[in-house]
């Protein structure tokens, strides 16, 4: 049985807006179409056929919100009623002073849930939290999910790799807080890299042990 999409050794394949995914019947995941019978791409990304569903994960893109996206976002001005944020998203998010009720700065890290998305894309935030200290960066979005791993088997590698706390939001911002905040950079460039990659999570956590063992070797030195 040939499943296209995938080569010969059954791995994932770079595909093309207006390719082929499959031509079997499978349920229509993430960005895929069907026409007359056959399963297209409409994305520039690794196709995907898991069981009985097809989909494609996107190479490149910005952040497109969902209800119930965790996000992590800056506070950019303090309104009457509340917060503009930057989510990294094409508007300014709104989080409500009855969500944050302290008085907070410009440039606060914080985090939150998509509350709503109404039709001109705009967002409104709830469950908000404030982040004191730490790091904040930013990658691809559609890089996210593999930062998080299936589970959160990445993210459980790169905590327990670099003893840091991390965040991660689905809007391509992450928040980093701990004595190796550096390794935790590498690590996820390197996931950002090589997203596209099979057997990720086994590469980061090998580059994560040598790195730490490197990190020991120099104690005694």
């Amino acid at each position: 049985m040939e499943v296209i999409g995938l080569n010969e050794n059954n791995a994932k394949i770079v595909v093309v807006p207006g390719e082929v995914v499959t031509e079997e019947r499978k349920k229509l995941g993430q960005h895929v179409y069907l026409h007359q019978g056959r399963i297209y791409s409409d994305c520039l990304g690794m196709a995907r056929i898991d069981g009985d569903s097809a989909s494609v994960v996107p190479l490149e893109g910005k952040y497109v919100a969902q209800a119930g996206d965790l996000v992590v976002g800056v506070l950019i001005s303090e309104k009457f009623a509340g917060y503009t944020t930057d989510v990294n998203h094409f508007y300014p998010a709104f989080v409500s002073k009855k969500e944050l009720p302290e008085n907070l700065k410009p440039g606060t890290i914080v985090s939150a849930k998509v509350a709503h998305v109404n039709e001109m894309n705009e967002l409104e935030l709830e469950q908000s939290r404030v982040f004191y200290g730490g790091d904040l960066i930013s990658v691809s979005p559609v890089k996210i999910p593999r930062v998080i791993g299936r589970n959160g088997s990445m993210l459980e590698v790169l905590k327990r790799g670099t003893g840091c706390s991390m965040l991660v939001g689905r809007n391509g911002r992450i928040w980093l807080k701990g004595s190796n905040v550096g390794l935790a950079i590498k690590a996820v460039e390197i996931i950002e890299r090589e997203a596209h990659l099979d057997n990720l999570t086994d590469r980061v956590t090998s580059f994560l042990r040598e790195e730490g063992r490197k990190a020991e070797a120099a104690k005694y030195a």
